[in-house]
């Protein structure tokens, strides 16, 4: 049927970021253990991400495509590592762990840049993850790695929630036809 509303990808990617990345950062500061991570990384962080993406995709939405996807990958790997860690498969210790954390931490610079183009909330959504896995970095490269954890650990419930802000933005712009949670404009104009 031509012209049918389709729904936009991005409020389950949003959910499955934010849900899985607050969950982790509560573990993270120490109010849960790891078992409920896992199992959320791999199921709404990753696998509902990665179908978030892949619709994305067909919208044409480059930036969404590839922050669902990649992240969505991210959270299926990071499950698999602990998973592997704890029946001793391809064990990974702190340093392995940390550079798989930079890779994370690189890829999150390209999307943060890109993420100024397209609101403000959204920019800083990308701002706090950026400075979180920075903080992660810090907490696998140096002596002081529980500190590092801990304020990672808050930078990211604040990541998580504004990824819920930018969720429910878009949810209640459509169902109520109005601006309910404003987003802000993009830091960074384009050309086109």
């Amino acid at each position: 049927m031509a012209g049918a509303k389709i729904g936009n990808p991005a409020v389950v990617g949003l959910a499955g970021f934010g849900g899985t990345t607050l969950l982790l950062n509560i573990h993270n500061i120490g109010l849960c253990e790891v078992g409920p991570v896992v199992w959320m990384g791999l199921i709404f962080g990753g696998a509902m991400q990665m179908i978030a993406g892949f619709q994305e995709q067909k919208t044409g939405n480059n930036f969404g495509y590839s922050a669902f996807c990649s992240y969505g990958a991210f959270w299926i790997s990071l499950a698999l590592i602990w998973i592997g860690q704890h029946y001793g498969i391809f064990p990974c210790g702190g340093i392995e762990v940390g550079y798989f954390l930079v890779t994370w931490t690189i890829y999150t610079f390209i999307m943060w840049i890109g993420s100024w183009r397209t609101n403000g909330m959204l920019a800083l959504t990308f701002t706090l993850l950026l400075l979180g896995f920075i903080f992660l970095d810090l907490a696998h490269f140096t002596a002081a790695a529980d500190m590092w954890t801990k304020v990672a650990g808050y930078d990211l419930i604040l990541c998580a929630l504004c990824a819920w802000y930018v969720m429910a933005h878009i949810i209640f712009n459509d169902e109520y036809g109005r601006d309910v949670l404003p987003v802000g404009k993009p830091w960074a104009k384009g050309s086109n």
